[in-house]
């Protein structure tokens, strides 16, 4: 007897295929979600940094015409190139410092690891105030220096440039060396395989990898250093700030002039910051948080 074949279901007997509106009702529908008291938050922000602006503008007090007055003054201008100049002394001659400092951390030499770890301990231990006042006062220790009196050899600016050197020199070494150890050691023994001689392997291998973490604390350091600058008018040094003191102990308009200081600090310190910016960029290029 032959097999009996099962004839196929004819299409009105199939089950029917669902309808694409049918699969779309079925899909729950995604709301999105209310922020209220966000905006709430916004809202109620920007009216109170509203009112905070409108009484700084509004309130006679603040003398804003005898600001403006002050602002652009040759006085004031000296004193802002003063705190310029040796911003950008302190930080070249503390970073030079802190880079040798971090390399004698770094070295396998346990007397030099030890001079190092001392200076660094010690001046970050120190105020930078004392520190100031201590060099001022050298010549009570150290009369002479390689036969030169003390007090002319160090004055106010050559103290005050002393002074924040070593201080800053101290937190550059540990930015330094920070970074250094931020590179793997995987870079490092690869470079060596390749023949790299021990300089050509810190300038193309380990220092560009390094500034990526030495660039964002350098740059504060750097802000902190342009305001930090400002205590050098303890020692009678003519810098920004006591530039502007010298003229309100003369007119007695002390708002008025610390306001002509406040702005000139930040007007440069928002340059600054735009500069880190972009060179923390530069650096970051070809890195997942470049931006």
């Amino acid at each position: 007897m032959p097999p009996q074949t099962v004839p196929p279901p004819s299409p009105s007997s199939a089950a029917p295929a669902p309808s694409a509106e049918a699969g779309s009702e079925a899909l729950p529908r995604i709301v999105p979600v209310r922020r209220s008291g966000r905006w709430t938050a916004a809202v109620a922000v920007l009216v109170l940094l509203g009112l905070a602006l409108g009484s700084v503008v509004r309130n006679d007090a603040f003398q804003w015409d005898v600001v403006l007055s002050y602002f652009a003054t040759a006085p004031v201008l000296r004193g802002l190139w003063l705190t310029l100049w040796l911003t950008a002394v302190v930080m070249v001659l503390g970073f030079a410092l802190g880079a040798l400092l971090a390399v004698l951390r770094l070295s396998g030499n346990p007397v030099l690891q030890a001079v190092s770890w001392g200076y660094v301990w010690l001046f970050r231990s120190t105020p930078i105030l004392v520190q100031l006042l201590f060099w001022f006062n050298i010549g009570a220790l150290y009369p002479q220096i390689l036969g030169v009196s003390t007090t002319r050899l160090l004055g106010p600016v050559a103290v005050a440039v002393v002074g924040l050197t070593l201080h800053e020199a101290a937190y550059a070494a540990e930015v330094v060396r920070g970074g250094i150890l931020s590179v793997e050691r995987g870079q490092v023994e690869a470079a060596q395989s390749l023949g790299l001689g021990p300089w050509r392997r810190f300038r193309r291998i380990v220092l560009p990898q390094a500034m990526r973490s030495i660039v964002p604390p350098a740059g504060n350091m750097l802000i902190g250093t342009l305001k930090g600058t400002s205590i050098v008018s303890i020692i009678a040094v003519q810098d920004l700030l006591y530039s502007v003191q010298l003229v309100y102990h003369r007119t007695y308009q002390v708002i008025p002039l610390l306001l002509v200081a406040t702005v000139w600090y930040a007007a440069v310190t928002t340059l600054l910051s735009i500069g880190q910016r972009y060179v923390e960029r530069y650096y970051a290029r070809g890195t997942a948080g470049a931006r």
